[in-house]
């Protein structure tokens, strides 16, 4: 099945992405190279306030050149959206209010098992393993997303 995606009309053709992995207590991101050929993870931000959430995305914007948001949105096996698709399409919303970038939503079915999977292959314990989970499926939604492009 090929991931969906929503890719709004406004979305640049050029210059950097950042991928997030929407949660309520923590967020992934990745972050492509300016030529969107590398999805390389990030960080992993906790969520603070909606002030310092916001003043970090901007600032994230700004100092990494960003240009667009992909935003993973979580769906049912099936496809079917689900609770936290919403939550993911309102912090979409939420994300291009407070930079001004285009936000695209990419399906991201799987991406944290296959993040947990990689991470226990590479070794990683139970505490790495949650430290790390989010940005890995950033990464790796970002990589999707990017592959789905080409």
């Amino acid at each position: 099945m090929t991931p969906s995606s929503e890719i709004p009309t406004d979305f640049p053709s050029t210059g950097r992405l950042a991928g997030v992995d929407f949660g309520t207590v923590r967020i992934g991101v990745a972050i492509t190279d300016p030529s969107r050929i590398l999805a390389s993870p990030y960080c992993n931000y906790t969520r603070r306030s909606l002030e310092a959430d916001a003043d970090f995305f901007r600032e994230l914007a700004d100092e990494e050149r960003v240009a667009a948001w992909i935003v993973g949105l979580p769906l049912h096996a099936g496809g079917e959206e689900s609770r936290k698709s919403m939550e993911a399409r309102q912090f979409g919303k939420w994300l291009k209010d407070v930079t001004g970038l285009p936000v695209a939503f990419f399906d991201e079915r799987f991406t944290s098992k296959e993040a947990e999977r990689i991470l226990g292959v590479a070794g990683a314990t139970r505490k790495k393993k949650k430290k790390h989970t989010d940005t890995i499926a950033a990464q790796i939604l970002l990589r999707d997303f990017l592959a789905s492009q080409s």
